[in-house]
């Protein structure tokens, strides 16, 4: 089965949370980051999980940020989300301690590739019309990382004040190899002329070339709900 157009009978809802943490709790933040996906992984309900560093200022670029940082989280059903979401001792310490909060539930309607092995169930009919959301992450071979940066900040730069777009942060796991872009849109078509024109079109063609990545994903969503803060703008 197309794991990119075949819906299934799957409850699998997916939990994005995005978070400026505040000066005072830095370190907290850090550990956050240190401690990895496993104190996530032992929730009840989560399937998948990744702890996720951000560029500066929530951008795309090598600079890391000091107090950005993103929690990506795959729940087997629904209610398991909205329990989390509720309950949560865990997300509670991050609502205590950040200047903004930012959380996005997603519902996937296209998948392609997989992330350490995993692929999204597509839960979903692609919608008739907005706000979509998208999510790209790669991990990229040590040995043409420097070929892929040079593509790379004219893509995800082009990204700044482009026309339909909600959200737009630049997230990883690891520096320079294990990248990833979150964008919120206002609608299918506003997506794709970006990604099918100008430096993203370069830079998609260029890794499709060189086969930059060891393991890529480009997963599609429909936004159930966005809530909170982030740079600057309110949601929900």
């Amino acid at each position: 089965m197309d794991a990119a157009t075949a819906k299934t009978d799957s409850d699998q809802t997916i939990v994005l949370v995005l978070a400026d943490i505040a000066p005072v709790s830095r370190v907290w933040g850090w550990t956050r980051i240190v401690k990895g996906p496993n104190p996530w992984l032992a929730i009840d309900g989560v399937r998948f999980a990744k702890v996720l560093g951000s560029g500066y200022e929530g951008g795309f670029g090598l600079k890391p940020s000091s107090s950005r940082q993103g929690l990506f989280l795959v729940f087997h059903t629904a209610l398991a989300a909205a329990d989390f979401l509720s309950h949560s001792e865990a997300l509670h310490g991050y609502r205590e301690r950040t200047r903004e909060l930012c959380i996005v539930q997603l519902r996937t309607f296209s998948c392609r590739g997989s992330w350490d092995g995993t692929a999204l169930d597509v839960t979903t009919g692609a919608p008739p019309q907005g706000p979509i959301a998208a999510l790209t992450r790669a991990s990229i071979q040590v040995r043409k990382a420097s070929a892929f940066w040079q593509h790379a900040p004219p893509s995800q730069s082009a990204l700044e004040g482009v026309h339909g777009v909600q959200l737009a942060v630049g997230l990883g796991e690891a520096p320079f190899l294990r990248q990833a872009t979150f964008t919120v849109w206002d609608s299918v078509a506003d997506m794709d002329a970006y990604a099918r024109s100008g430096p993203h079109l370069d830079a998609i063609k260029a890794a499709a070339q060189h086969q930059y990545f060891s393991e890529s994903m480009f997963a599609r969503f429909i936004p159930t709900s966005i809530q909170g803060r982030w740079k600057d703008r309110d949601y929900g």
